[in-house]
């Protein structure tokens, strides 16, 4: 059963997303449960956009702190499977620190910044351009390395 679930998670995933973004009944309660728990039979499952998706939803818009911790939980995992926005979502979770769950760590902030800059995501290119500019997040200034930042950005623009 699981295997099967697992094959059929990207379906179960993209199905959420539909679901989630139709315009149809965009105020229904119930479409936004079953959306949800859609989300989440995928995540369960380890897909790595529903991790990602179900993550920053409950994180940012989950009521409750345990919601927004699990929605970190989410997150990381996604972030652990190379997806970028998680792991921009993830450095500034580890760089702002979040509840005991998650305590400010400048080493994995940094961390997960620079995975998610490795993959052009803009906002992350901005942070460690900052960050190497004003030696932040356990750094000593560097303004080479903030130059490689700025020159990742410019071009992924």
């Amino acid at each position: 059963m699981r295997l099967i679930l697992k094959i059929l998670a990207p379906l179960v995933f993209w199905l959420a997303y539909g679901l989630f973004r139709l315009r149809l009944f965009r105020s229904s309660r119930r479409r936004h449960r079953w959306a949800m728990k859609l989300f989440r039979l995928a995540a369960e499952q380890g897909h790595r956009k529903a991790l990602s998706v179900y993550g920053h939803l409950l994180h940012f818009r989950g009521e409750g702190i345990t919601n927004r911790i699990q929605g970190a939980i989410y997150l990381q995992l996604a972030a652990d499977k190379g997806d970028s926005k998680a792991c921009y979502q993830m450095g500034r979770v580890f760089e702002n620190g979040f509840e005991h769950h998650f305590p400010q760590d400048p080493a994995r902030s940094l961390h997960y910044y620079r995975q998610a800059a490795e993959q052009q995501h803009p906002l992350a290119l901005r942070r460690l351009a900052d960050a190497c500019r004003h030696g932040e997040l356990g750094q000593a200034p560097d303004s080479q390395e903030a130059e490689r930042w700025e020159q990742q950005l410019n071009g992924a623009r």
